[in-house]
């Protein structure tokens, strides 16, 4: 039989434990509502277009039906929810044009991350589309490991992880099928 004094201890000690967990419980939510921020955009712009020039010649042009600005969050972002069209001029006036249905360029870094029906086009016919690209703004160059399709009046291919130039001249596939016209 457990004495009484042992039925108080355990009831005092039940007691004190809900009452811990209580307090803890409100204590979690003070401290929750301490450490959340606002994240909102420090600028947003409505039918943009953008034209980027180097030596007055004119580099690329970004269109986009809106764009949040995040330059004042700890690692700064530009954010186009609705997508981009993007003309890229190559030293010679040819163009390449990438669409996507979202982008996010990452200040600090000069990386584009576009997502959705990512598609790049350029004058002499070739198209490559994908889900997921990133751009380095900085080295001209595309990279992604997701699955792509790339059409070029030779022929179609299809496969999963690649990287290549803005103007198509240097590609490096990771695994590749399809059928090419022989020269």
């Amino acid at each position: 039989m457990i004495s009484i004094q042992r039925k108080i201890t355990v009831y005092t000690l039940t007691a004190l434990a809900v009452f811990m967990l209580f307090s803890c419980k409100d204590n979690f939510k003070e401290v929750q509502k301490s450490t959340f921020a606002e994240f909102n955009a420090s600028g947003e712009a409505d039918s943009i277009n953008i034209k980027y020039t180097d030596s007055g010649k004119i580099k690329s042009i970004l269109i986009s039906p809106k764009m949040l600005d995040y330059a004042s969050v700890e690692f700064p972002f530009t954010e186009f929810p609705k997508g981009i069209n993007v003309t890229l001029y190559d030293d010679h006036g040819k163009r390449t044009f990438v669409s996507s249905k979202y982008a996010v360029t990452f200040k600090n870094t000069d990386l584009i991350d576009l997502q959705g029906k990512v598609k790049i086009t350029n004058e002499t016919g070739q198209v490559f589309e994908t889900e997921q690209l990133y751009f380095d703004q900085k080295n001209e160059w595309f990279y992604t490991e997701k699955r792509y399709k790339f059409t070029d009046p030779k022929g179609v291919s299809f496969g999963e992880g690649i990287d290549f130039s803005k103007d198509f001249k240097i590609i490096n596939s990771q695994s590749v099928s399809g059928e090419v016209e022989k020269q």
